[in-house]
């Protein structure tokens, strides 16, 4: 890998950016961030965001698309759908779309080619944008409609979160300072359809997870 190769990453603040984050800094890359208020329940992904861009990324900004909230907002993390539904209730319409539009135009803007964000094999079963062939077919828009040729990459997309939570603690991902709760409280809720899937994948990668569940 050369040196001094940079990107654009979305940064959430969970564990799969985070990760991702980490490797793409092993990998010698300058990375320039970018985190999404699009009017979400839970602010406190972003407040974790702004901790690693503080530790690890060379530019970070912080998008508000929060008035676009009232036009998206049949998603239990935009709107008053039941939080403890059905996972798909969770799915906001076109989100990687707005994020990743937005991720490439800054790309091209700093002549950057390369955009990062973290979807992977856990999330193909409920969220449409984050699966392969959507990211195939979304490098043709790009490629067509920037000067750079930017390509969207996502090298997770083969991977369930337990194998990132695995690869996380090879790289000494301090996952403390990683938010995944739904609700946005002061502890994670352990209840909510993003808290079980985090549940779920520490056990299954036999890594103790830091942080503190509400009882």
């Amino acid at each position: 890998m050369c040196e001094n190769k940079k990107c654009v990453l979305i940064l959430s603040g969970g564990i799969d950016s985070v990760v991702l984050l980490h490797l793409l800094k092993r990998m010698k890359y300058s990375v320039y961030g970018l985190t999404f208020d699009y009017g979400q329940r839970h602010k406190k992904e972003i407040l974790y965001a702004a901790y690693w861009a503080d530790e690890l990324c060379d530019e970070w900004n912080v998008v508000d698309l929060s008035c676009v909230n009232k036009l998206i907002s049949n998603s239990s993390l935009t709107g008053d759908v039941d939080l403890y539904g059905n996972p798909k209730d969770t799915v906001v319409p076109n989100r990687n779309m707005m994020m990743l539009s937005i991720a490439i135009a800054w790309a091209e803007n700093l002549g950057i080619d390369e955009v990062y964000f973290g979807a992977n094999l856990s999330d193909y079963e409920v969220y449409p944008d984050c699966r392969q062939q959507y990211i195939v077919e979304l490098n043709k828009a790009s490629e067509l409609g920037t000067n750079n040729s930017v390509k969207v990459k996502a090298p997770f997309i083969g991977m369930l979160k337990s194998d990132i939570v695995k690869l996380g603690s090879v790289l000494g991902v301090n996952f403390f300072k990683t938010w995944t709760c739904y609700k946005g409280d002061d502890f994670h809720c352990g209840k909510c359809p993003s808290c079980i899937e985090r549940i779920k994948a520490f056990n299954n990668a036999g890594v103790k997870d830091p942080v503190k569940y509400n009882e």
